[in-house]
């Protein structure tokens, strides 16, 4: 199989940390596309019509996008009940909360990024990181017992969106404000997966 991906894709990591979790990591080759929202990568495009990354190519079927249905998968193929049946609608949830920091945050990024700096649009800027710190402050209030137990794929959608601020954003001081959210990511962020996959670029 072959991952098309970018190191700093947060989306991506989500797929490359669960491939190590699941020990599956040498079962699947990384291609490095680039691709931005204004210039998506051909490859890309032939594999996900969207042109969104990360996308499994597959020998023996059509090629998987999104992160969350790739990251499905890959728990299946390797039994590692990243999903457990009886947290699962908890589970969803939870990398449903992660992927909408993502979703939030690399919205910042292409603003910032892509725009020319006088065209860019702060107030739409500022009402993206509204979002993930509102998002921030729900985990704290809600998800910190789920958060503490075994880990699901809630964990590592969040774990990544963390991270991915921390790596394009790290001048938001998100620390200061949820304190112990903060604390779990410091241990999460120092698993092995974690470490592996840290973002390039």
């Amino acid at each position: 199989m072959k991952l098309l991906q970018s190191d700093a894709s947060p989306f991506v990591r989500k797929v490359r940390v669960t491939l190590h979790e699941t020990g599956q990591q040498d079962d699947v080759e990384m291609v490095k596309v680039t691709t931005t929202a204004l210039n998506s990568d051909p490859r890309v495009l032939a594999a996900n019509p969207t042109g969104r990354i990360p996308a499994l190519e597959r020998d023996d079927g059509p090629t998987l996008y999104d992160s969350r249905v790739i990251c499905r998968f890959l728990d299946d193929r390797a039994k590692a009940n990243l999903y457990p049946a009886s947290r699962l609608w908890d589970v969803l949830t939870l990398e449903a909360t992660g992927d909408g920091i993502m979703d939030s945050t690399v919205a910042m990024s292409y603003e910032m990024r892509l725009r020319p700096e006088d065209k860019q649009f702060e107030d739409w800027i500022e009402a993206q990181w509204a979002k993930a710190d509102r998002t921030m402050g729900a985990l704290e209030n809600m998800w910190m017992g789920v958060l503490s137990g075994p880990v699901t794929m809630g964990h590592i959608s969040v774990g990544c969106a963390l991270a991915y601020i921390d790596f394009r954003h790290g001048a938001r001081d998100w620390r200061a404000k949820h304190a112990t959210l903060a604390k779990w990511f410091e241990g999460f962020n120092a698993r092995p997966s974690m470490v592996a996959t840290a973002p390039q670029g």
